[in-house]
């Protein structure tokens, strides 16, 4: 089993910024990915942004030039610094990593974190 533990979210005013961070333990050979959805009140869950093994990253078109997503592959860390936050940005950020627990598995198993609040408001 591997674990998620968000922090990092609170409130912040509009043009604000915030740093999320997400670290995985458990039972982890490799990090294949790692990331953050959010939900916003009324909304459907959107994916915000995603750090690929290898380097690559992957952003939504409404957060990209705002928001950096990073990761400390050895503290099994991700990070995701929000920049110029907007009322909308207001929503539970979850963190998702998709983890291999043995040597061979080539795909990894989902898990998810249990979220953490970011509200932007003046």
């Amino acid at each position: 089993q591997v674990q998620l533990v968000e922090s990092g979210g609170g409130l912040v005013h509009p043009g604000g910024s915030l740093r999320l961070s997400c670290v995985a333990s458990g039972s982890i050979f490799i990090i294949y990915r790692m990331g953050w959805y959010r939900q916003g009140p009324g909304k459907e869950r959107e994916l915000v942004a995603t750090a690929i093994r290898g380097g690559s990253t992957d952003y939504a078109d409404s957060v990209k030039g705002r928001f950096t997503i990073s990761s400390d592959d050895l503290r099994s860390t991700v990070y995701l610094q929000m920049n110029s936050l907007k009322p909308e940005d207001t929503a539970d950020y979850y963190c998702f990593a998709r983890v291999a627990s043995v040597n061979g598995d080539r795909y990894g198993v989902p898990y998810w974190g249990k979220g953490t609040l970011v509200t932007v408001s003046s």
